[in-house]
Order: structure tokens, then sequence, then C-alpha cells
């Protein structure tokens, strides 16, 4: 049933000012009330501090302290502003919330867009030689006209395997098509997917050998710590990429940086580390053929105004009593 009281929102999301006055004046108009934490952060890998705001919120809207949205018998939506949910991602937590009737939202949608023009930029600036010549024009200028030739690959027909088939990889897929290349996807549940191959995990050592692009989109969790270790890559063809924009501890790295050293894989291109900030004493920094971005992969110059979009549009819902319709619903 839609609430029958104004609500109280509660969030630690340090918006800019523009979004957040948006969602300020539409919540009042509303009749609701808005509860800005002192310990609002910018960032969603910061752990969250407790607030004790939080216990009086009907919603909750950024990264709330996940011990106090298991104890509130107040707290009715967790609405998250990241796609990741590593530290709500357990049963604990989750019996919780449905034992209230509550329900968690991520941001996966405000994020796929991004992450997929990411990893298709990373895709085709390895497949191109971009990181090479950028390396050059910064550094010895050498004029390697035969060796980048040489080495420039095209997507056309190659082989991708997709580790997670999430909102990310969907879009992937779409951002793929005119490369006609052909798809495998890692999933848990495996059914049947337009112009994707969906495997389950006994199926995977049969598939990685014929990988030209390895694409690791997976959540951090129990099962996933270091997924991506030297059994799987040494069954990697030799020349293959590897790609990281799912978390950083789902990758055993000194088995990367030995897959890379030995020449055994093509490249790399990372984007999310076991450590963040990546310390500058980090082999990663200097690995042969292995290249960075400081987890900048969901990036976005309207990333605040899409995050108040989405609560809003949700918001609606969650008032009508529509909680089946709400986007990017996890539990």
């Amino acid at each position: 049933m839609p609430p029958a009281r104004p609500l109280t929102i509660w969030t630690n999301a340090a918006l800019s000012p523009a979004p957040h006055a948006r969602l300020t004046e539409t919540l009042a108009s509303a009749g609701h009330r808005l509860v800005v934490s002192a310990g609002a952060s910018a960032s969603v890998l910061a752990a969250p501090e407790e607030d004790p705001a939080l216990a009086e919120a009907d919603i909750a809207f950024g990264q709330p302290a996940p011990e106090a949205c298991r104890v509130s018998a107040r707290l009715r939506w967790i609405a998250l502003t990241s796609a990741g949910y590593t530290r709500y991602d357990n049963e604990e937590t989750f019996d919780a919330l449905r034992a209230r009737g509550a329900v968690l939202t991520n941001a996966s949608s405000v994020f796929a867009e991004p992450c997929a023009q990411h990893l298709l930029a990373m895709m085709l600036g390895l497949a191109r030689r971009l990181p090479d010549s950028l390396d050059e024009q910064r550094g010895a200028r050498g004029w390697k006209y035969l060796e980048h030739r040489a080495a420039s690959r095209l997507l056309t027909g190659q082989t991708v395997l997709l580790l997670g088939y999430g909102a990310i990889a969907k879009r992937l897929v779409e951002l793929l098509a005119p490369f006609r290349m052909r798809i495998y996807a890692l999933r848990r549940r495996v059914y049947s997917e337009a112009g994707v191959h969906v495997i389950a995990e006994e199926k995977l050592s049969a598939v990685l050998p014929l990988a030209d692009h390895l694409v690791d989109i997976l959540p951090e969790n129990p099962a996933t710590h270091r997924y991506v270790n030297a059994r799987r890559l040494a069954l990697l063809k030799p020349g293959a990429f590897f790609y990281n924009i799912g978390r950083g501890p789902t990758v055993d790295e000194p088995a990367l940086i030995e897959a890379l050293e030995s020449g055994r894989l093509g490249g790399a291109y990372l984007d999310v580390f076991a450590a963040e900030p990546l310390p500058p004493s980090s082999p990663l920094w200097t690995t042969r053929h292995c290249y960075l971005t400081p987890h900048t992969g969901g990036g976005r110059t309207d990333q605040d105004d899409a995050l108040v979009d989405l609560f809003l549009a949700n918001l609606a819902r969650f008032t009508a009593g529509d909680l089946a319709a709400m986007g990017d619903r996890v539990v």
C-alpha cells in the first residue's frame, strides 16, 4: 500500500548543487523531508559512517551503513547510488529486508551506459594499438609505422567472453553488434539470449581458449574472489586481451602480471583494482602491455542528475505502492 504520511528521506550522497537543489525542492513540494547526513560523501567507495539520523528515515538514498539498514524497523527502501552493492550482498541483509517488506535498489541503469562505452573504448584502443602510439608520442617519438600497422587488429568476427551478464554486459553487447563478434557470457542462471551464448560455470574452461577478449564485469563476493586466476588465464589463447571494469578483488593481480610479463596475454586494460587508490608502488603501473584508468569507467558529466532522476522516478512508484515496477531493484 502507498505510504499514508509524508516520508523522511535520509541521504549521505554529496550531490552537486543543482541536482541537490532539485531533489530538495521536489521532495518538499510533495511534503517529504530530506535529511542530509553530516557524513555525506561524493565517493561510493568510502566506507559509510554510522549516522543516528538514519533510524528516523523511511528511505535511505546513498550508501547507508549496512548494519544500521538491517536493524532499522522503519527503513522501507534503500536506494543505492552505485551499481555495486557488495556491502549489502549477503543473506543476513537480504533476509532482514525481506522480513519487513523493504526494497533495495541500485543504480545500475545510471552506470551501464558509461561503463559499456568505456569497455568499448578499451577494446578498440588495444586492438588499434592506441596506447602504444601514445607511449611513443610521450616517449622516444619513434615512427613505428610497420610495427603498429602489423600489430593492429580488427574486432570484426572475434570472440568475446563476458564474465557476468548484467546491465553493463547487455549494453556492451549492443555496442559490439556492428562488429559481428561471437559473444559468450557466463552467468549463474543459464537461459537463451538473442545473439549471446550464455554458459554455466562448468562450460567456462572449454570456452576460455576460444576468447580473443575476456571481459570481467563480476561483482565482488566470496565466490568471485580472485576468480580470474593463473589457471583460467593460462587457458586463454596466446595474445588474448583482458579487461576489468567489475571489481578489483575478482582478479589475482600477481597472476595477471605474470601472464602479461611473459607475453602470453596480448594486453590488459584495468579500471578497478584490489587496492584503491592504486599505490604508486604497485607493479601494475609498469607491467608490460598493462593500461590503467582510475576507476572512471562509470563516469559521466551528468551523473548526479541521472541519479536524482532515477530516485525520483522510483519514488513515484514507491509512493504509489507499485514496488514491482521500481527500476534497478535488487531485493
